[in-house]
């Protein structure tokens, strides 16, 4: 089953006068369950084509598919709401609330939503916790944890919706390797575990090898992709 689909996406931004190409004619489909890293260097892409899927930007040309719906035309409320019922982030800094508890961060998101009543929200979030370890640090803030800590927090804050798609941007970008390992196979897991769909904007060799399909950018356009429906293929 396809969860996402980009469909001859064009992204072109303005810088003054000038026109960048930032993304040209990619087509993608992103199966359910997938666990996906786009790559490539900077200036690739990668990053504007986490936007468009996010629904953080919109493309210039062609169509931006989540599920059954397209991000074409909607307003600026239409696609937060949009985001905030289908999407799950997972960022390289974090972003976590410093003034919230580790509890209070990852239930902030159900809050939002109006997702059930605050005994039913403590349960979602209590539950997620444990999954990725870190029942006993609940009541802890962001600064009193780890940096390894602090991406496990923000991974159950992505996950505890249970978003349709996770998209991660360099979420090993801030970690030592043997952190962004433990991280990884995180993630891993919970993909497995849930069937929840990971898509990874990096340049993280670690993160490249953990995926299951790999799609090389360069200068905006699909260079290569393994492990997708027909294996690898280059344009």
């Amino acid at each position: 089953m396809t969860v996402a689909r980009l469909i001859d996406v064009h992204k072109t931004y303005m810088v003054g006068r000038v026109r960048v190409p930032a993304v040209r004619g990619v087509t993608l489909d992103i199966e359910h369950g997938a666990f996906m890293s786009i790559a490539g260097p900077s200036g690739s892409g990668k990053t504007t084509i986490l936007n468009l899927l996010g629904a953080l930007d919109t493309p210039t040309s062609g169509t931006v598919q989540i599920g059954d719906g397209t991000t074409d035309g909607l307003s600026l409320k239409t696609l937060a709401d949009f985001r905030n019922t289908h999407l799950g982030f997972v960022f390289q800094t974090f972003n976590l609330i410093p003034v919230l508890t580790v509890r209070e961060n990852v239930d902030f998101p159900l809050q939002l939503q109006g997702i059930g009543n605050k005994r039913e929200r403590n349960e979602r979030v209590m539950k997620i916790l444990q999954e990725v370890g870190l029942g006993d640090l609940v009541d802890r803030r962001p600064t009193e944890l780890s940096g390894g800590q602090q991406q496990r927090v923000a991974v159950a804050r992505a996950l505890v919706k249970g978003p349709r798609l996770v998209l991660a941007d360099e979420p090993t970008a801030n970690l030592d390797s043997e952190t962004a390992g433990e991280i990884m196979a995180l993630m891993q897991m919970m993909n497995e575990k849930h069937g929840t769909t990971f898509i990874f904007s990096t340049h993280d060799p670690l993160v490249m090898e953990r995926a299951s399909r790999l799609v090389r950018l360069h200068d905006g356009r699909v260079a290569s992709d393994e492990g997708g429906n027909g294996g690898r293929h280059a344009s």
